[in-house]
């Protein structure tokens, strides 16, 4: 009986970081989902709809978190900050590609690396490939598993006509 019981607790813990691990894929996803709908049909959305996004966007973040774009896209602390932020898209457009994740659960505590690739539009209308890192760190929260902190490093941005064989690097 001691060995169900023992088989059955690690079964539990097992079961427990998949869905853990689930849900921050499905967090990500919809992290990468709200940033890129502030672009419809070729151009920004529209300022009301822009609030509402970065609204959710913030949401998906602890109250004391960091995002930080790197130089740059600049770094923001706090949801506020991250609200504010969002709100004021420095693309015209922009798709995020969120591969290869490679994530730790502890308990109530997880961090995740992430490649990224994202085709994007500059403000001034240059096409560009934008491929890139990020490294996350997630925080349980009332049950809901939220962004504590995410920075991006850029490995590359190359005009999209001539590829990256003569990139700079970000």
């Amino acid at each position: 009986m001691a060995d169900a019981s023992s088989r059955l607790n690690s079964l539990e813990t097992r079961v427990r970081a998949l869905e853990d691990v689930e849900a921050i894929r499905r967090l990500k996803a919809r992290y990468a989902e709200l940033v890129d709908a502030r672009y419809a049909e070729g151009r920004i959305a529209e300022p009301a709809a822009l609030e509402t996004l970065a609204a959710r966007i913030a949401a998906l973040f602890t109250e004391d978190a960091v995002w930080d774009g790197g130089a740059a896209l600049g770094v923001c602390r706090g949801r506020e900050a991250i609200r504010e932020r969002m709100a004021k898209p420095t693309l015209h457009f922009s798709w995020h590609y969120f591969v290869k994740p490679r994530i730790e659960v502890a308990g109530d505590a997880a961090t995740g690396r992430w490649d990224l690739l994202a085709p994007c539009t500059t403000a001034d209308d240059r096409a560009m490939w934008m491929a890139g890192v990020e490294d996350d760190v997630y925080a349980r929260v009332g049950g809901e598993w939220l962004h504590a902190s995410m920075k991006l490093r850029v490995v590359f941005m190359a005009p999209h006509d001539r590829g990256w064989a003569k990139r700079k690097s970000g």
